[in-house]
C-alpha cells in the first residue's frame, strides 16, 4: 500500500492496481500539484462537506464516489459527478469492497456542512479505514490499514472500535488544533489507536490551524511509544 500526502487532509492511496484519493484540496501550502496534475484515481473519498475537503472534487468526475448519501447526492448536483459506490452512497459504520481495497467508513466528531445554497442535511462528519483485506476483529498479521481520521476531535471510537476492532497499520490524524485536535489530542488518539506509524495532517494550511509539527512528534513519545511518528514533506510518497 503507497500513501501520498498533498497537505492539508488530502491522500492518494493506492491498494494494488486500485488508487482512491481522499478529500481533494490542492490549494495548501504543502503541495506544488494542482488537481489536474493528479493521475485520475479509481475513487473518491469524502470525509464531510467543507470546502477544504471537497474544493477539487469536481475535477475527478471519473471516479466513484465513497461519501454519506447526502454527501453523494450534493456532489452530483453541484459537482457532476455521477458515479456513487452501491449507487447512493455508505454510511458511518459500514465497509464497501473497492476492486483490491475494502473501505469502512468510521465516526468523526466535528461539524458538516455545504457552502452553497444546498438545503439538504451533509449528513455525519466520517473519517475511513482502507484495507487490502477485509476487515476482521482485532490485528491480522497479513493485512495492511490505513486510518484517515477526517476531521474530528479525540473520540472513544479510536480506541473501542478502530483500535481494538480494525486495527490499523498506520493513521493520518490532524494536528492543527482549533478545528480538530492539536497535537497532544492527537498523540492520544495515536496510543489508543495502536499503530506503527503515525502522519500528522490538517495544519499550517491557515492561519487558525498553524501549528509545529514537532508538538506532535514530542507529545507521541509520552502518549504513543510504539508508534513512528513521520511528518512527511508534502508531494511526498511512503509505503506501507
Amino acid at each position: 500500500m503507497d500513501l501520498t500526502w498533498y497537505g492539508h487532509s488530502t491522500w492518494l492511496v493506492e491498494v494494488g492496481t486500485t488508487s482512491l484519493l481522499i478529500d481533494p484540496f490542492f490549494q495548501n501550502p504543502h503541495t506544488s500539484h494542482t488537481s489536474a496534475e493528479i493521475a485520475d484515481p479509481d475513487y473518491l473519498l469524502v470525509t464531510h462537506g467543507h470546502q477544504d475537503h471537497i474544493a477539487d472534487a469536481g475535477a475527478f468526475d471519473g471516479a466513484t464516489v465513497v461519501a454519506t448519501p447526502e454527501l453523494s447526492s450534493f456532489l452530483r448536483a453541484e459537482m457532476g459527478l455521477e458515479e456513487t459506490i452501491a449507487g447512493s452512497g455508505m454510511n458511518v459504520g459500514g465497509t464497501v469492497q473497492c476492486d483490491d481495497a475494502y473501505v469502512t467508513m468510521t465516526a468523526a466528531n466535528h461539524s458538516n456542512g455545504f457552502a452553497s445554497s444546498y438545503e439538504r442535511s451533509a449528513g455525519p462528519p466520517a473519517g475511513f479505514l482502507i484495507s487490502d483485506s477485509e476487515p476482521r476483529a482485532g490485528a491480522q498479521p497479513d493485512a495492511t490499514s490505513f486510518y484517515h481520521a477526517g476531521d474530528t476531535a479525540l473520540i472513544s471510537d479510536m480506541r473501542s472500535v478502530i483500535g481494538d476492532y480494525l486495527a490499523p497499520t498506520a493513521a493520518a490524524l490532524p494536528i492543527g488544533d482549533h478545528f480538530t485536535m492539536g497535537p497532544t489530542q492527537a498523540a492520544i488518539a495515536l496510543g489508543w489507536l495502536g499503530v506503527d506509524r503515525g502522519f500528522p495532517m490538517h495544519y499550517d494550511t491557515f492561519g487558525p490551524i498553524e501549528t509545529d509539527p514537532q508538538e506532535f512528534v514530542d507529545a507521541a513519545a509520552a502518549h504513543a511509544e510504539t508508534a513512528t511518528v513521520e511528518v512527511l514533506a508534502g508531494d511526498e510518497t511512503v509505503r506501507l
